[in-house]
């Protein structure tokens, strides 16, 4: 998988709002499928397609303890997010900065009102 492919797989994966939760829970520490789909109100079948979506982009993985398949997430997608993100930083930072100039600028000055 090239760079674009890693990104474009790892935003899809992101876009729904149960898998970016089963990874928040993930950044806890590893849980097992049960314990990912407890807090949702939706079928084990369901949370185990999310999952195999978080698998699909290298989001998380699933290890082996005797007859448990714990999952674990794998932040490298996210630091490639985060570098790809960097690369504009510069454009938000001076739109900001102009933001910034403005509204200093709609402020009344002392003494004017």
């Amino acid at each position: 998988m090239d760079h674009t492919d890693t990104l474009d797989a790892t935003f899809a994966a992101l876009a729904h709002p149960t898998r970016r939760s089963i990874l928040a829970r993930l950044a806890q520490g590893e849980a097992t499928v049960n314990e990912l789909a407890a807090p949702f109100a939706m079928s084990l079948p369901a949370i185990s397609k999310h999952i195999r979506v978080l698998e699909g982009a290298n989001l998380i993985s699933r290890g082996r303890k005797a007859q448990f398949r714990p999952c674990t997430i794998n932040a490298a997608p996210l630091a490639e997010i985060a570098r790809w993100t960097d690369e504009y930083r510069h454009i938000w930072d001076a739109r900001f900065d102009a933001m910034d100039a403005v509204l200093k600028d709609m402020r009344p000055q002392e003494g004017t009102e």
